[in-house]
């Protein structure tokens, strides 16, 4: 237990070096190329076990991101802020933990309306002020404001609106949407040129395109859902509204089209470009077309793996088409880990998580460390890893220390720039990180120790939650216990004490 004056000196220096890793980052001065394009992937429900060049055991083959690990920087110890999507897709367009938004739990759904406040800058908007073209292909989820038929007040008043504690509708009767007009919110709001999106998962009604805020057809059409008694694998999806052309298997290449003719028009002009490309894949539902079907050791999950590797691959192949991918950073990683449960482990000898405990949703290693690649011609080393502790929330500071523009004064809180390790792979800046399951349990790391600010999973491996008037909280030594085996939350009481400052130090913020 710290005394009063060790409780202010270790406050006050931790202030100082959290502050010297958010706020001043822009300051730093690096000798690398101006401006380079930026095409960020993100895969969705993706293990860190899944590709060959983070586990050699994997049952499904990943050639084309293999050969993007070889040409460049494989992060070891990469996290997402939260185990499940939507709060990820905050974390890193916003360099902020979601739980400090007004959604600080949970997930939207694809009537869910949008919750980013309006005075927080994205990486969008931050790269479209500095001359870049900006587009988004993928899965969108994080609210769309749909048109509605009556005011929101009403909406707010319907009995079948789902709204959060802060009075975030998160999902609606879509009874009460007039489609034929455009949407008042969307990723023109956070600064993209150009939008090719899914509104949330491809689980989750609508099953629709919008392509700059305009529905490519309307939702006309009805699909009773698929494979719903499944536990959420397989082709699982819901029942709701779609259009009448929409074809589950043909989103991902849908996506990889839409990507590619935005490089090709982008790659016209003198402006830099960013695209991210946030996949609906490997997500329920696991849809593989024909030529991926029994392609891998780990059923239509691993087929359908092999495909995101192969589209992937294409857009890595368009990018040297159009003779950008030298100077082009291109970063792939997960939003969470992988929805891989212990019966699925048994039946493929597959680990998607690798050997890492629990799966998606969970505050275990194996709802949120996930792969993380970038490569950068002639700047980050080829065939390079670091074991830096880092988090997906680091994508802003990291852009504006690229560029050297500073932030402004209370953006990406909790972003901390990665360029120098990107550029040299024995530096390192292990600030301490915090993560969030999806019932809402904390967890903090700092260097090798992580505290579980509760006991259970806190997500979807079971126990979930655990009631115990002997002990509080998990806490583990993951260079000497990396399957979180040893809680020595009892064994370690000033531990405890340490990690809970830090965590109520940066939750206080």
């Amino acid at each position: 237990m710290l005394n009063h004056d060790q409780h202010l000196i270790f406050r006050c220096s931790l202030g100082f070096l959290l502050l010297c890793g958010l706020v001043l980052v822009g300051c730093q001065s690096h000798s690398t190329p101006s401006s380079p394009n930026i095409v960020y992937i993100l895969a969705d429900d993706l293990g860190w076990g899944d590709l060959q060049c983070y586990n050699a055991q994997s049952q499904i083959a990943t050639p084309h991101l293999d050969r993007l690990a070889e040409s460049g920087m494989k992060f070891m110890d990469m996290h997402s802020p939260s185990s499940v999507c939507t709060p990820t897709r905050y974390g890193i367009l916003t360099g902020r933990y979601c739980w400090r938004s007004a959604l600080p739990r949970g997930v939207l759904r694809g009537y869910g309306r949008h919750f980013i406040a309006e005075e927080r800058m994205s990486v969008s908007q931050f790269l479209k002020e500095a001359g870049y073209q900006t587009g988004v292909v993928g899965k969108w989820h994080l609210g769309v404001d749909w048109a509605l038929r009556v005011s929101e007040d009403s909406v707010r008043r319907h009995a079948s609106t789902q709204m959060n504690q802060g009075g975030i509708i998160t999902e609606m009767d879509p009874q009460l949407i007039d489609f034929t007009q455009v949407p008042s919110w969307g990723p023109p709001n956070l600064g993209f040129d150009y939008s090719f999106v899914l509104p949330a998962s491809l689980d989750m009604d609508p099953y629709v395109y919008l392509e700059d805020m305009k529905l490519l057809e309307q939702p006309s059409d009805f699909t009773e859902g698929n494979d719903l008694n499944t536990g959420y694998t397989g082709s699982f999806w819901r029942a709701g509204l779609k259009s009448p052309s929409f074809d589950f298997y043909d989103v991902l290449p849908t996506f990889r089209k839409k990507a590619e003719a935005f490089l090709r028009r982008a790659a016209q002009n003198p402006e830099p470009f960013f695209l991210y490309l946030p996949l609906a894949a490997p997500h329920t539902p696991w849809v593989p077309t024909a030529s991926y079907e029994d392609v891998s050791g780990a059923g239509s999950y691993g087929d359908f793996v092999q495909m995101v590797d192969h589209e992937v691959g294409e857009v890595l192949q368009t990018l040297e088409e159009i003779g950008a991918d030298e100077n082009t950073l291109v970063i792939f990683t997960s939003d969470n880990g992988p929805f891989w449960t212990p019966a699925l482990i048994d039946t493929f000898n597959h680990r998607a998580a690798g050997a890492l405990r629990g799966m998606k949703a969970d505050a275990y290693e194996g709802g949120h460390r996930i792969p993380y690649i970038a490569r950068w011609p002639e700047n980050i080393p080829a065939g390079t890893s670091s074991t830096q502790l880092s988090c997906l929330t680091h994508l802003l500071a990291t852009v504006s220390d690229l560029l050297e523009i500073p932030l402004a004064n209370g953006q990406g809180q909790d972003s901390e720039s990665l360029l120098p390790t990107l550029l040299d792979p024995d530096l390192r800046s292990d600030s301490p990180i915090v993560h969030h399951s999806s019932r809402g349990y904390f967890a903090v790391r700092n260097g090798d120790w992580k505290l579980i600010d509760g006991l259970g999973s806190g997500g979807f491996t079971k126990p979930s939650i655990v009631e115990s008037p002997d002990n509080q909280g998990q806490l583990y030594h993951l260079s000497e216990d990396p399957l979180e085996e040893h809680n020595r939350f009892n064994e370690e009481p000033d531990k405890v004490d340490e990690l809970r400052e830090i965590l109520d130090l940066i939750k206080d913020q």
